[in-house]
C-alpha cells in the first residue's frame, strides 16, 4: 500500500466533513423558513430536493471509504507507525464527523416538530375555510327560503 490510500482516507473525511457543514446550512435555512408565519412551501420543498442530494453524496462518500478501508486496513494496523500521522487526522476528523452529525439529528428533530407545527396550522386554516363557506352556503339557502312565499289562492282542501 502506498501513502495515497491512506491520504485518500483522509480526503474522504474531509469532504464529509464538508458535506456536513452544507447540511448544517441547510437546515439552518430550513429552520428560518419554518419559523415564519406563511411558510414558503416551495422553498421548504426546494430545500428538502437539496438535503436529499447532500445525503446521496454523503452515501457515496461512507461506500467509497468503506471499500478504501477494507482494502488497507490490514495494512494500516500492521504499519502503525508509518501511518501514524493519517491515523491521528482520521481521528480527529471522526469526532469531528460524529459531532456534526449529532448537531444534524438535533436540529432536523427540532425542524420537523417546527414542520408538524406548521401543517397543523396550515390543516386548521383550511378547516376553518371549509367551515366558513358551508356556514355561508347554509345562510345562502335559508335566506332564499324566506323569500318564497306560497301561492296564496290555491286551495289546500279536497
Amino acid at each position: 500500500m502506498s501513502l495515497s490510500s491512506a491520504q485518500i482516507l483522509v480526503e474522504s473525511l474531509e469532504k464529509k466533513s464538508r458535506i456536513l457543514d452544507e447540511i448544517i446550512k441547510e437546515n439552518e435555512a430550513q429552520e428560518v423558513l419554518l419559523k415564519q408565519d406563511e411558510v414558503d412551501m416551495e422553498a421548504l420543498d426546494v430545500s428538502a430536493d437539496r438535503m436529499g442530494e447532500l445525503a446521496e453524496k454523503l452515501e457515496l462518500l461512507d461506500e467509497g471509504f468503506e471499500a478504501v478501508y477494507d482494502r488497507i486496513r490490514k495494512e494500516l494496523i500492521d504499519n502503525k507507525s508509518v501511518y501514524r500521522e493519517e491515523i491521528r487526522r482520521m481521528q480527529e476528523l471522526i469526532a469531528v464527523i460524529t459531532e456534526k452529525v449529532v448537531g444534524i439529528n438535533a436540529a432536523r428533530m427540532r425542524n420537523r416538530v417546527q414542520a408538524e407545527k406548521q401543517f397543523k396550522k396550515r390543516r386548521q386554516q383550511i378547516g376553518k375555510a371549509a367551515s366558513k363557506m358551508k356556514v355561508s352556503q347554509n345562510y345562502y339557502n335559508n335566506m332564499n327560503r324566506l323569500n318564497y312565499v306560497s301561492p296564496q289562492f290555491y286551495d289546500n282542501k279536497k
